[in-house]
């Protein structure tokens, strides 16, 4: 059995650059005592249903082709699929997850690993190219990519060199053994706040589900975590942008049936929603509105007929020091999901630091215990999806307050595999 460190007084999230020696192991943590070896303008689009909105074009001629760059000498080399171009210039999201990766290397503090930067173009085709290029070039692990069509192009080539994958799509449909989804996905958001709501007594709940991916994904979740926690559904009612007035109407009919409102919509949809919510007189005075991740954004925290509601999301603080770190590397802000690229780099290489050459193998990908990255602790699932630790918000005048904190560890919990 291999252990790092478990001093509860000292384990942070990060780690600063002088602690070099240790810096591996300490960049990402594993929750618990021992891993055994035996056993994407606004970003709300970028945490939904299908990986990310598409790139703001930056220029309207063609880029020069990325020619991909290695950062580190390590043993372990590691690929790094990104879309740093598009048909229009160079991808501000790439650029940012490309930084990222940079900055947890340097945080490393150790040269286990060797990154393989290749740009898959935002294209399918370019990502299957960039994977076969990479796993030419010696790579054990591929980190990315970031689109669902780019992750279901690479989970193949992968397969069949018998190399994992932990991709940034948020839609579950391109999970699988050895292909692991790192990024923030729908399910978890839901679970986490409908278990909080029948934690406070909640006993009768109704949902305004938008037609779309995002949607759907939430509503069938919904409808599990209900029924696990004996939560009564009273009605769902489904709307598009011209018949969301009318869905809201039907939810305000029912008066005093219901204790909550769940909304899985996202954040640039929420001031017309706000503005339906108020004509039709439910505000958090009368019902207890519940939402996702995606409403911890300015534009929803302002407005008037969501105070008081409550939605699960990562808490910030591990967001905040790392932006921090990387404005003062970079001199720019990073993009929301960069921290998916430092968590998986973080990862690579306390692995690579650690486990020797069962490093990147099934059973220490998923290890139960999980791991501590700056959006806090998570576990692959052997299904390639993953569980999150994540904080129930309220917001309260135009603030999100923390209302739960999120788990500092898996310890007592089940992994649905």
């Amino acid at each position: 059995m291999t252990y790092l460190p478990s001093n509860k007084g000292t384990r942070r999230a990060f780690w600063p650059l002088g602690n070099r020696r240790a810096g591996a192991v300490r960049a990402i943590w594993l929750v618990g005592l021992c891993l055994s070896l035996a056993a994407c303008g606004s970003l709300s689009g970028m945490l939904g249903r299908g990986g990310v909105v598409a790139p703001t074009p930056q220029a309207e001629t063609a880029p020069p082709p990325y020619q991909g760059e290695k950062i580190g000498s390590g043993t372990a080399r590691v690929a790094l699929i990104l879309p740093m171009t598009q048909a229009s210039g160079p991808s501000v999201v790439g650029t940012s997850l490309r930084n990222a990766a940079e900055l947890a290397w340097a945080e490393a503090g150790n040269n286990d690993i060797t990154l393989l930067v290749k740009d898959d173009r935002s294209t399918p085709e370019g990502a299957r190219a960039a994977a076969q290029e990479a796993l030419s070039e010696g790579a054990e692990l591929i980190i990315g990519p970031l689109f669902a069509s780019s992750v279901r192009e690479v989970g193949p080539v992968a397969r069949g060199a018998r190399r994992p994958v932990i991709a940034f799509s948020t839609d579950t449909s391109t999970a699988g053994p050895e292909l692991f989804l790192l990024s923030f996905l729908i399910e978890n958001y839901v679970d986490r706040i409908v278990d909080f709501a029948a934690s406070k007594g909640e006993k009768s709940i109704a949902a305004l589900v938008p037609e779309n991916d995002y949607g759907r994904v939430a509503e069938s979740e919904f409808q599990q975590a209900a029924a696990r926690d004996n939560i009564r559904v009273m009605t769902i009612e489904h709307y598009q942008p011209r018949t969301m007035a009318e869905a809201v109407q039907k939810i305000a009919a029912l008066h005093d049936q219901i204790d909550s409102l769940f909304i899985p919509e996202q954040a640039d949809a929420m001031q017309p929603m706000s503005q339906a919510l108020a004509a039709a007189g439910i505000n958090g005075k009368h019902v207890q509105i519940l939402g996702t991740g995606l409403w911890n954004d300015a534009r929803v925290l302002k407005l008037a007929a969501l105070q008081g509601a409550w939605f699960a999301a990562p808490e910030n603080g591990g967001f905040n020091a790392f932006a921090a770190r990387y404005r003062a590397k970079y001199h720019s802000d990073p993009t929301r999901i960069a921290t998916l690229a430092y968590d998986a780099v973080s990862l690579a290489a306390a692995l690579a630091h650690t486990q020797g050459s069962q490093r990147y193998s099934p059973n220490v990908l998923t290890n139960r215990s999980g791991f501590n990255g700056a959006d806090g602790v998570f576990r692959f699932r052997s299904d390639g999806t993953n569980e999150r630790g994540l904080s129930v918000l309220q917001i309260d005048n135009g603030v999100a307050v923390p209302l739960s904190a999120a788990p500092h560890s898996f310890s007592g919990t089940n992994s649905a595999t």
